[in-house]
């Protein structure tokens, strides 16, 4: 099983000097677009993304964490402010309750 990071140059370049691919994403959309071609693939099983970019997009990687068995979690980019995530508000939108 493989695991890619999207995000900025930095988030990306910070995740290969430990030997992890990435792709360079500074937009949302292709964020997204990215993400999407990913989850497709059955030998990625964790795509890493900077937080940065995730937040305009929230609601449509919960939609794709509820259709794809790929796990797609955000992680806080360099400098980003600390974020309380409500998980059990996550689940509920996946499992759609």
């Amino acid at each position: 099983m493989k695991i890619f990071t999207v995000g900025n140059k930095s988030f990306v370049t910070s995740f290969q000097l430990a030997g992890i691919p990435g792709i360079i994403s500074e937009t949302p959309q292709n964020a997204l677009d990215q993400i999407r071609t990913l989850t497709d693939d059955s030998d990625v099983g964790l795509v890493l993304v900077s937080d940065d970019i995730t937040e305009s997009i929230n609601d449509e990687l919960t939609l794709l964490r509820a259709q794809k068995s790929t796990l797609v979690f955000a992680l806080p980019a360099a400098g980003s402010e600390k974020n309380e995530v409500d998980y059990r508000l996550m689940l509920k939108k996946i499992l759609g309750v």
